[in-house]
């Protein structure tokens, strides 16, 4: 399950308020997103979901809605709120184990300024996740599906957060303290509370670095065991055709509660983007993630989870509100921890393609 939620420049998707996608009443904005999508994975699953790692864009051979969602925003300088409501294949998979209604809640969140002369926020509710560079509304990411190190770290959290920015705006610094590892509501029996921080700094335009971390727990108190997860990454527009994003997720977590054994995960990722015409962009992703003892991802084979990503994308923008985009993908596992005609294979390929509109 994974991260998400829109108040996220600070994810390294490039999320910004465009003055003709959105519609302004004195302090109130109204927006929305949808996004459409078919995929079909070439191990042709029996029960029509993608390999279990992944939670975006996951069914195979069905169109369906990826993300859709309606969102209200109020500011006025002093106080400021969040509310957008969801559906889609998306919300599915990455609020499965949410109670109710919370399953369809993409952002909830309040906040109020703590200086007049400072930008100091004080934020509470359910917020988009501040590890990663990728978010859940794929339009704005370089790449049309996620990542793996994405899909498998928090898309959404909820709690409360400091938020501090500079006057120039270049660097901002935030700590959080929040109910769990994507959780809306704290795990049942966990009585210890989580956190992390985040360092986001933009010298220049072209420009954008990231350090964020997670501490706490997982399991109930009796068996809990202390998890501590660090993301690093960088984006760099070289020219205003092409661009790099690379990122780095190194976590840790204890072999049992009390033990000074720890699991870990290592996980490099490298995006390349060409904007090669006025309408038209491609992207390549490669990626690495690894989780021998099942911390994140749990195999049951002898390697654990080792497996390489790769991934090419067109994208054409016929307006700048919607993107319609072709993926191809492309899995390697030392181990065979996939299926195809129920045998276990090593390898996984697949397609997707979608529409996206942002209103």
């Amino acid at each position: 399950m994974k991260k998400m939620l829109l108040g996220a420049a600070i994810m390294g998707c490039t999320i910004a308020a465009r003055a003709q996608d959105v519609k302004t009443t004195n302090n109130l904005t109204i927006s929305g997103y949808a996004e459409i999508y078919y995929g079909f994975d070439f191990n042709r699953p029996a029960n029509n979901n993608r390999p279990g790692f992944v939670y975006s864009h996951n069914r195979h051979n069905e169109a369906n809605l990826n993300l859709g969602f309606i969102k209200a925003n109020y500011d006025d300088g002093a106080v400021r709120a969040n509310l957008a409501l969801m559906a889609g294949t998306y919300a599915n998979a990455n609020l499965a184990a949410e109670p109710g209604v919370l399953k369809n809640v993409f952002e909830a969140n309040a906040g109020v300024k703590l200086s007049k002369t400072a930008n100091l926020w004080l934020d509470g509710g359910i917020f988009s996740s501040h590890i990663g560079f990728e978010s859940a509304i794929s339009k704005d990411c370089w790449v049309l599906t996620r990542n793996i190190s994405s899909e498998n770290t928090p898309y959404y959290e909820s709690g409360a957060k400091l938020t501090y920015i500079t006057n120039d705006g270049k660097l901002t610094l935030t700590g959080l303290y929040l109910n769990g590892w994507q959780r809306i509501n704290r795990q049942d029996g966990n009585g210890a509370p989580a956190g992390g921080v985040q360092v986001y700094y933009k010298p220049t335009d072209k420009i954008t670095l990231n350090y964020s971390n997670y501490l706490g727990t997982e399991g109930a108190d009796a068996i809990r065991v202390r998890r501590f997860y660090h993301n690093l990454y960088g984006i760099f527009q070289l020219t205003d055709a092409f661009g790099i994003t690379t990122g780095f997720d190194y976590g840790t977590q204890q072999a049992a509660k009390g033990s000074s054994i720890n699991y870990h995960i290592i996980s490099p990722v490298a995006i390349a983007r060409y904007k090669f015409a006025e309408k038209w962009a491609m992207a390549g992703r490669v990626e690495y993630y690894e989780d021998k003892n099942g911390m994140i991802i749990a195999t049951g084979t002898p390697n654990g989870f080792k497996t390489t990503g790769y991934s090419l994308n067109v994208d054409f923008a016929p307006v700048s509100n919607a993107l319609i985009r072709l993926e191809g993908k492309m899995y390697n596992s030392k181990d065979q921890i996939f299926t195809r005609n129920y045998n276990a294979v090593g390898n996984n390929a697949a397609v997707t393609a979608s529409f996206a509109v942002s209103f």
